[in-house]
This record gives C-alpha cells, sequence and structure tokens, in this order.
C-alpha cells in the first residue's frame, strides 16, 4: 500500500557515507525531505541529486536537512558524493529495508536487477508525518521539485 500525506513516516536506520548510523529520529523536530533514487553514477540519479545540491539553501537549514537513499554500497555513495560535491546525507539502504517500507522498490528493474530503489521523494514534517510523497514509476523521470518546494513553504 502507498504511502500517502497524513501517514506516519516508516522508521528507518542506514548507514551513511562516514559508516555511521543514521536514523529517522536522529531528524525529529525538523522537516526531512528523503530523495530516493535507483543508482549511483547514473545519469538521471545525478541530475536529481545535483538539482537538490544546488537547491541546498531551501533543503538544508535550521528547519529542514535532506538525505538521499538508494541500494548502492556506502562506500560507493561516498566516492559519488565525493566527485558530484553533493553537499547532503547519502544513506545505503542495501538491505532494501527502507525503500520496501516506503514502496519504492522496483521488484524487477532493468538487466534483471531486483530490489532497487524507485525514484521517488518524501517530505516528512517536524512531528514525522508525511506532507509529501512522490513514487515515480519511470526511472527516467524527476521528482516533481516545485511541489516539493511548496510543500515545504507550508510547514
Amino acid at each position: 500500500m502507498a504511502l500517502k500525506q497524513g501517514d506516519k513516516a516508516p522508521a528507518f536506520k542506514l548507514i551513511d557515507t562516514d559508516k555511521k548510523e543514521v536514523s529517522l529520529e536522529d531528524f525529529k523536530g525538523k522537516n526531512l525531505i528523503v530523495h530516493f533514487f535507483p543508482a549511483a553514477f547514473t545519469g538521471v540519479c545525478t541530475t536529481q541529486l545535483c538539482t537538490v545540491r544546488d537547491a541546498i539553501s531551501m533543503y538544508h537549514n535550521d528547519k529542514c536537512e535532506v538525505v538521499a537513499i538508494s541500494v548502492d554500497l556506502p562506500f560507493t555513495l561516498g566516492k559519488f558524493k565525493e566527485l558530484q560535491n553533493l553537499n547532503f546525507t547519502l544513506l545505503s539502504d542495501f538491505n532494501k529495508e527502507a525503500i520496501t517500507a516506503y514502496g519504492a522498490i522496483y521488484e524487477n528493474w532493468i538487466l534483471g536487477l531486483k530490489g532497487v530503489a524507485k525514484r521517488s521523494a518524501f517530505v516528512i514534517d517536524a512531528e514525522g508525518t508525511i506532507q509529501y510523497a512522490e513514487v515515480l514509476e519511470s526511472a527516467g523521470d524527476l521528482p516533481n521539485f516545485a511541489a516539493i518546494n511548496e510543500t515545504l513553504e507550508r510547514l
């Protein structure tokens, strides 16, 4: 069942590029934007995350933070973060727990790959409630950044 506005955000505990555990609970009291993306070093994923990077002042401040999650290993995400100068947290969901909980999982993706993150965006408010949810079926599409921005303006 797809998550929607008003649902409680599923908890997660994932590993970041510094090999530290990061949980949803760490962001309590702040709004959080969660971007899921299929794979580091791919074209549309790079565009998605660089769009966030270039607008980081809107997304990462005293009231809001942003994380991006894929099933890539933390080491791969670390190199991707470094090469793209990404200025926010990347999290590894190698065990596919968060993408499953958020309904953002391709059971079958390209080349016969299974269990890859669907490109998705969620805005979670300071109380842990989802205020915006978008799970894209096509990995070639980008999240609706205007709708994400409008949601943030209301919070």
